[in-house]
């Protein structure tokens, strides 16, 4: 028996074990006929996975937890049982700002802090001489992309608030929107900083993995809900995504999965835009050691959803002053994410799942062993830029630390 089940995705990189699950047969395998359909917005995605067009998606790692907390339209309970691997994103720039950065610092290279640096003095200047605010894009204000910018800002001397403007836009049209000077710079998924690289607009000038290491981006989320009234498809779900993450992962496959992501059916975009982020060639020649850790789909427990995660965004959400904080609120996030129901698929399958739901985020500086089901699970590094730690333990006390 065959189970059809409609996915919502925008075409991004990391949309990657979805469309490797459906192309390669791992969701064939597991009785599951994957109906992947393309969307243009975020709020699009949000929205038809409230109402019921689809049962699953591709979503913002954040969306769920918005959605918990009341912070969209729709009074709808979303949970991310699994998470669609790390990293993924990129902070490009345009030339006349690239060149700017450069001027003041010798800027060079795709270091956070280093970039930071260079970003603040041309911020500086900006601000005594009186210039309008540079503009920044994000794809949506409850993504990871807003706010691992309005954190690297933060932390390099930047006021998000007042000395950038932030806007909206959907992934696809960022690199427009730089070439045409409507912007000065976007955080953005793959392939979108490669395509505005290519045509000429900008340049990266650091990236999500070197903002925070082994960080997570999108997760795979569904109604709470459903999750419940359809428990076996959902596990049989996760098993098929998990075997398309390994296979993601290999470097063997990464050819073949650029042109699975290429065609006219995903990302419609060539090859050669899409291969870097999945081979690490993202950051050319002067950074490999970086570019080796840009995107993970399967590597360092990638599809795990860590509880802690959750919380870090939701610390974020705070700080920005999207929700306030309460003990209340923060029990809510965690149950956003479900390591629980990923334990449950994988039980039997014989692959290796944190013992654990949380853990200490920034701590690991190189690669550790860590308690696991089964077999090895290797984790890190997971390290902030600047150095700081997230202890979900104590959320309270880094809450506080980052509102003085």
């Amino acid at each position: 028996m065959i189970t059809e089940l409609s996915a919502g995705f925008l075409p991004l990189t990391d949309s990657a074990i979805l469309i490797a699950a459906k192309e390669r047969g791992f969701a064939e395998a597991e009785g599951i006929a994957l109906n992947l359909v393309r969307e243009t917005s975020w709020a699009n995605i949000r929205d038809k996975l409230a109402v019921g067009q689809f049962e699953i998606s591709h979503a913002l790692a954040p969306m769920p937890i918005a959605a918990n907390l009341g912070l969209t339209p729709f009074d709808t309970r979303l949970i991310a049982p699994m998470a669609l691997g790390l990293g993924g994103n990129a902070i490009t720039v345009s030339n006349a700002l690239l060149a700017r950065m450069q001027e003041g610092s010798g800027f060079s290279g795709l270091d956070a802090a280093v970039a930071g640096r260079a970003l603040a003095d041309v911020v500086a200047e900006g601000r005594s001489s009186g210039e309008k605010p540079l503009q920044f894009g994000v794809v949506h204000p409850f993504s990871g992309h807003n706010f691992e910018l309005r954190y690297w800002l933060s932390a390099s001397g930047i006021n998000p608030d007042r000395d950038i403007e932030i806007v909206i836009l959907p992934p696809s049209l960022m690199a427009d929107a730089l070439a045409s000077g409507q912007i000065d710079g976007y955080c953005v998924g793959e392939p979108w900083n490669s395509v505005g690289v290519a045509r000429g607009a900008g340049q990266i000038i650091t990236t999500k993995s070197s903002i925070w290491a082994s960080s997570p981006e999108k997760v795979l989320a569904v109604r709470e809900d459903w999750a419940g009234e359809n428990t076996e498809t959902l596990h049989a779900l996760l098993r098929a995504l998990y075997r398309a993450a390994e296979w993601c992962g290999q470097s063997a496959n990464h050819f073949e999965l650029a042109s699975l992501l290429g065609s006219s059916s995903y990302l419609d975009q060539p090859v050669e835009f899409i291969l870097p982020a999945l081979d690490g060639s993202i950051l050319g020649m002067s950074a490999p050691n970086e570019g080796r850790d840009f995107f993970q789909p399967h590597a360092r427990a990638a599809t795990f959803p860590w509880q802690s995660h959750a919380l870090w965004f939701y610390s974020q959400m705070v700080r920005c002053g999207y929700v306030g904080h309460s003990a209340e609120h923060a029990e809510m996030v965690r149950k956003s994410y479900r390591p629980d129901i990923y334990r449950a698929a994988l039980t039997g399958i014989d692959v290796p799942v944190p013992s654990a739901n949380s853990k200490v985020e920034g701590a690991l500086r190189e690669t550790t062993a860590v308690g696991a089901s089964s077999q090895f699970l290797y984790l890190g590094p997971d390290g902030f830029f600047d150095g700081t730690i997230f202890d979900p333990d104590g959320l309270d006390a880094y809450i506080a630390r980052q509102a003085d």
